[in-house]
């Protein structure tokens, strides 16, 4: 399983707070990225390659003006409904790929994103919004079924199907789900990740997490409360 880098806001205060130690007080500490630099804070940074090299903009910075965002999709959910980036308007979301009959890594992400949804099951603007990577076989009537099973609550967590193509693409292109993020499988199948993606208001990709890992899906949890902060 290949390692991928987890940009966390607790993670960059440590580092703050050792650079300032080594540097002594009144330094003051910035991060350049390819949009200048940014006071390093307790802003999440954002991503727009694959490689996901995080950059720190202020939220009303010109540089945001056509960075990358989560472009329009649409798909079905486990009720049969449409569901499209305007259902995200104005939210924040967790995004994910499973496939329902997956008998590995998909039951204990699904533990995971499970506490993520405890976490907010009362806040309406944070949500759920997994892909599956079989869709020919998961159904609407499946994922229903899925769902109920394993206390996913409609409206709140979204089990996503549709054309196979048009979810690869949206995959690779959008969420920039590739072999670097997880396994590669020898199948015509997409790539079986365990990543998790955090998506702001405005479709803007903000942080990536373990979601085999709980230390990494609480940073998650607590990332998500920075988001609405902002």
């Amino acid at each position: 399983m290949k390692l991928f880098l987890l940009i966390t806001t607790k993670i960059r205060q440590v580092l703050v707070s050792s650079i300032l130690l080594l540097l002594g007080s009144g330094s003051v500490i910035t991060v350049t990225s390819a949009y200048g630099a940014e006071d390093l804070s307790n802003q999440l940074p954002y991503y727009n390659s694959k490689e996901f090299t995080p950059h720190w903009i202020e939220s009303d910075s010109e540089a945001l003006n056509g960075f990358h965002q989560i472009p329009p999709f649409s798909f079905t959910n486990q009720d049969g409904e449409e569901v499209s980036e305007k259902d995200f308007d104005n939210k924040i979301y967790v995004a994910g790929f499973f496939f329902s009959t997956c008998p590995g890594i998909c039951p204990m992400i699904r533990s995971k994103l499970a506490k993520v949804q405890e976490a907010f099951i009362d806040d309406d603007n944070v949500k759920i919004l997994q892909h599956s990577i079989r869709p020919h076989t998961d159904t609407v009537e499946l994922l229903k079924a899925y769902a109920d099973k394993n206390g996913i609550v409609s409206g709140k967590w979204y089990l996503a199907t549709g054309e196979r193509d048009a979810i690869y693409s949206l995959a690779k292109s959008a969420y920039f789900a590739s072999d670097d993020l997880g396994n590669l499988q020898n199948t015509e199948d997409f790539l079986h990740t365990e990543s998790l993606l955090l998506i702001d208001k405005n479709r803007h990709i903000r942080g990536i997490y373990n979601g085999l890992n709980s230390a990494s899906v609480d940073y998650l949890i607590s990332d998500i409360e920075a988001l609405k902060a902002e």
